[in-house]
């Protein structure tokens, strides 16, 4: 059965290399938002520019040398980046006004946050402790957050598209 299969001829026609030539598409796509017909779609400063003003116009939300040759542990810092996005989102949840930046010197993190005063004052200092102290345990280094407040969510719109 294998050497009928084998000699018929579909089966050499396959061994042939065919070149496909297509289109070449430039089309840069990601990290673009597109526009809405009524344009009220808000976009902070940090979504407005685009994927290659990077460095440019606006600076990266990850702050730290172990990417560079030599450096140590790349991969499980960009995994506690993550986590520590994560963990802020679920924590500050639905109080975020902008992308959670971090910034590491040394083997100290600082978490940068804007967040919108929509809880009391009391409330915030206590996440404020509860979020240092339980990443400083997880991560065994120091954690410091940097908190700017807003009245509303208006105030970190950059334009509308």
């Amino acid at each position: 059965m294998l050497r009928k299969l084998l000699s018929t001829p579909t089966l050499t026609t396959i061994n042939q290399r065919c070149i496909a030539t297509t289109a070449v598409n430039l089309k840069v796509q990601s990290g673009r938002y597109r526009i809405t017909p009524k344009k009220d779609k808000p976009l902070t400063y940090e979504m407005a520019n685009p994927p290659h003003f990077i460095a440019h116009r606006k600076s990266w939300n990850s702050w730290n040398t172990s990417t560079i040759d030599g450096g140590l542990r790349p991969s499980e810092t960009a995994i506690e980046d993550i986590f520590i996005r994560r963990f802020m989102i679920g924590t500050w949840h639905s109080l975020l006004g902008a992308e959670v930046i971090i910034k590491r010197q040394h083997n100290m993190v600082r978490v940068a946050l804007i967040i919108r005063q929509a809880i009391s004052p009391r409330k915030v200092y206590f996440l404020i402790g509860y979020c240092e102290e339980l990443l400083s345990y997880w991560l065994q280094c120091p954690v410091k957050l940097e908190i700017q407040t807003i009245g509303d969510r208006k105030d970190v719109v950059f334009k509308y598209i």
